[in-house]
């Protein structure tokens, strides 16, 4: 009853839990196979036309005076003129400056949408076709990496952090092929680097040496092409697609 009242009255809660019986439960499970089939159906037949993208990562509480908005608009524009195209979570602050860049620009601007308390509009800077709804967080996250030519990875909370170590996981795991890591602004992510190294390899030895250089930090929206070009130039590979 504490735990019911505690979430009833959080303000992070846009709807109210309502406990399920063990039938009611069994039934939501069976039927929503059908669901998750269909947005990865829907998700996979949408990206999969839309040409080399990166995907930008980043808190949608940044406001439009921020430094880091205005980089990520700046890095969007970047990418726009080198031919790749911009995915985001398609809400507001670092996702709408990355899209707003996108499309200012030219470019391809795809927006990978789902209702969160801090995100309650898309931004109106996606393409139209491009605007993608999911319900479920793991489909999303799916498609974030499967269309991706590279991350770039703003600063953010949980959610930036999440996508960053799975990413991470699933090339040291090799899951899925290497591609570029790109993280932006070194005054914020130094601290968790020097734990990376630290902790995790020097104190622990929880990953390997080599596990350091998946990851690449910059300060400027040139280096984060030069580093999406040399990776392509140096394996010998094309972009997808």
């Amino acid at each position: 009853m504490i735990f019911k009242k505690q979430v009833e009255l959080s303000p992070l809660s846009s709807k109210e839990i309502n406990p399920k019986n063990w039938n009611e439960v069994k039934t939501n499970d069976s039927w929503g196979i059908f669901k998750i089939m269909g947005e990865f159906v829907s998700g996979y037949e949408k990206l999969s036309r839309i040409g080399p993208c990166v995907s930008i990562f980043g808190s949608a509480r940044t406001k439009p005076d921020d430094k880091y908005y205005k980089l990520a608009e700046n890095i969007a524009v970047k990418l726009a003129d080198n031919g790749y195209g911009v995915i985001t979570g398609g809400g507001p602050g670092i996702m709408e400056a990355s899209n707003k860049g996108a499309h200012n620009s030219g470019g391809i601007s795809v927006g990978l949408n789902i209702e969160l308390p801090f995100e309650k509009y898309d931004n109106p800077y996606i393409d139209s076709d491009k605007n993608i709804d999911f319900d479920y967080f793991f489909v999303r996250k799916v498609m974030f990496v499967k269309y991706a030519q590279g991350f770039v990875v703003m600063p953010g909370g949980f959610g930036t952090l999440d996508e960053l170590f799975e990413a991470l996981t699933l090339i040291q795991t090799f899951k899925i092929e290497k591609f570029p890591i790109i993280l932006v602004g070194s005054e914020f992510w130094s601290g968790l680097v020097d734990w990376i190294k630290g902790t995790l390899l020097k104190s622990q030895g929880n990953i390997s040496p080599d596990d350091l250089l998946l990851i690449n930090v910059v300060d400027h929206e040139d280096e984060v092409i030069d580093i999406l070009n040399n990776f392509y130039t140096k394996y010998n590979l094309r972009p997808n697609f």
